[in-house]
């Protein structure tokens, strides 16, 4: 083989070489790890029908191609690329093995390239030229690793973990720590802090998006006064299992018999129909179209519940039912001008001051990047006053206190609430179809995420929350407007100044020695450190 090109799985797989996948293993069929069969169940449509076993090239085998190329995208990859370019060689993670190929090469986005240190903590390998951004990034990771508040780290906690030449730039520790201090601090941003009567837009990839990303901060908008509307951008239909189906019609039979319908025979006749739609699916097949309109309507009643749960009346909602979803399959259809031409349309209607988006891009089926692109290809054409853009995250991660540019604490009552309008969500509850590699329930994630960036904020010092919704705010400018967005203006790559107006220069990213001296340079290029040899034993 001239060329063999790879992914990489959770479980650390080439090809489907599981954990436990020698250095010599051949081609054969061996049985898949838990983790890569839950990883495919929306690809079989449910998790009991992956089957236990796949035929797969060997390790040995792919080591014998002249040379090899590993592809990984997506945030949920960081962690398992790390373990793969930087971890020791071990059986554990098979893709380790390719450090021993004189010819690999690994090209990563960004979002899968975080956790490299040269990424993540550049000055552990490298000089740095400090930037705003930089600058707090280190003293952020230096009190996490010494488990200091901020305001107690001393000079020589800096000199004693590799980052000598930042206090040294100002003197001793107590103006940086002061510095990062305050910045962390002036991003928390309570009730009276912010907006009243603006006009807010929030768009949401799926139906239950805003309520589990920014539930606590929907709320407080509406009580300052703004008039917010939520724009729902698909349906969700397909996130829906036959048997809510079943229950529906179940109940739409028991309520004809209460209500006392004259003509009881039609809707029998409809129901018992739709019935039998559902019985001759098989496997994968696309739900005929009153089933998906169905299950359309199902989702538009629990997102209607989910904000009047948080005191916005059913009014506000907007359903787009963008047009590249509706296929049936979870395999969307690429965004067209139909796509922007509707967001578009609700932009020039409301004229909003404020644009709220998802910005959690490792959504497993990639509609929140897909619904991204067509609100930024509408923000390009929209009339009227560039509105701020206001990124949120909180169905598969969160943003880092670093990249968030506003935080929003939340009472404990603030988060209850926010949880009990996800519960609105019934279809999603319990086991939702598709929930990625996070087996947790949505409204679990929420908690742990929003009281894990509190806890996080406290342990650095900073006053104690219950828990905090996190927010990048991207379009940027002078006074009390924005420059006019363009796409992607919202992406900062570590390279760039943390704030408008700041002089940065980029840091120097270069050949790095691991404390062992390591060989055997692997390529690894990502859009921040083009070209960059990772040195490996």
């Amino acid at each position: 083989i001239d060329l063999q090109i790879l992914g990489i799985g959770r479980s650390g797989h080439i090809g489907f070489n599981e954990p436990g996948s020698g250095r010599r293993s051949r081609t054969r069929r061996l049985y898949l790890d838990m983790v890569t069969r839950v990883d495919a169940a929306s690809d079989f449509f449910g998790e009991e029908n992956v089957p236990p076993q796949a035929i797969t090239m060997g390790v040995a085998t792919i080591l014998e191609a002249r040379e090899v190329v590993l592809l990984a995208m997506g945030e949920h990859k960081a962690d398992v690329v790390r373990r793969a370019v930087e971890g020791e060689v071990h059986a554990d993670v098979a893709a380790t093995f390719l450090q021993q190929h004189p010819a690999a090469t690994v090209y990563l986005d960004p979002a899968a390239a975080a956790g490299l240190t040269r990424i993540r903590t550049p000055w552990l390998v490298s000089d740095m030229e400090w930037t705003p951004h930089w600058e707090t990034e280190a003293v952020i990771w230096l009190s996490r690793r010494t488990g200091k508040p901020i305001l107690h780290l001393a000079t020589d906690d800096y000199r004693e973990h590799h980052l000598g030449s930042l206090v040294s730039r100002h003197g001793s520790a107590e103006p940086l720590n002061g510095q990062v201090f305050n910045a962390l601090i002036s991003k928390i941003r309570g009730k009276s802090r912010l907006p009243r009567g603006q006009e807010v837009l929030v768009f949401s990839p799926h139906p239950d998006d805003d309520v589990i990303s920014m539930g606590g901060l929907l709320r407080k908008l509406s009580e300052n006064g703004n008039r917010v509307t939520v724009a729902y951008l698909t349906s969700g239909n397909i996130a829906v299992f036959d048997h809510e189906i079943r229950r529906y019609l179940d109940f739409m039979a028991r309520a004809a018999s209460v209500i006392e319908l004259e003509d009881r025979s039609t809707l029998e006749a409809i129901l018992q129909s739709i019935e039998e739609e559902l019985a001759g699916k098989g496997l994968g097949d696309v739900d005929p179209v009153v089933v998906q309109h169905l299950k359309r309507i199902i989702r538009e009643s629990e997102a209607s519940a989910g904000i009047q749960a948080l005191g916005l009346s059913a009014d506000r909602a907007r359903f787009l039912n963008l047009p590249f979803y509706q296929t049936g399959k979870v395999r969307k259809k690429p965004i067209t001008e139909a796509d922007v031409d509707i967001v578009t349309g609700l932009l020039e209607e409301l004229r909003p001051s404020m644009v709220f988006a998802a910005g959690d891009l490792s959504d497993p089926h990639g509609t929140h990047r897909m619904c991204l692109e067509a609100v930024e290809r509408a923000l390009e054409r929209y009339s009227g006053d560039a509105p701020w853009l206001w990124l949120y995250r909180g169905a598969w991660q969160e943003w880092s206190l670093n990249e968030a540019t506003v935080l929003v604490p939340l009472s404990e009552g603030e988060l209850r609430r926010k949880v009990q309008a996800i519960f609105r969500h019934e279809s999603q509850k319990d086991s939702a179809p598709f929930p990625g590699p996070d087996d947790r329930e949505f409204w679990q994630r929420v908690v742990d995420r929003n009281r894990g960036t509190a806890d996080l904020l406290h342990s650095l010092g900073l006053p104690a929350y219950r828990a905090m919704e996190a927010y990048v705010l991207c379009a940027t400018g002078t006074g009390s407007r924005p420059a006019r967005f363009t796409p992607r203006s919202w992406w900062k790559p570590p390279t760039e100044c943390a704030n408008p107006g700041d002089s940065c220069s980029e840091p120097t990213v270069g050949r790095g020695e691991a404390p062992s001296q390591r060989r055997n340079p692997k390529r690894v290029l990502t859009p921040e450190a083009p070209g960059v040899s990772i040195v490996r034993s």
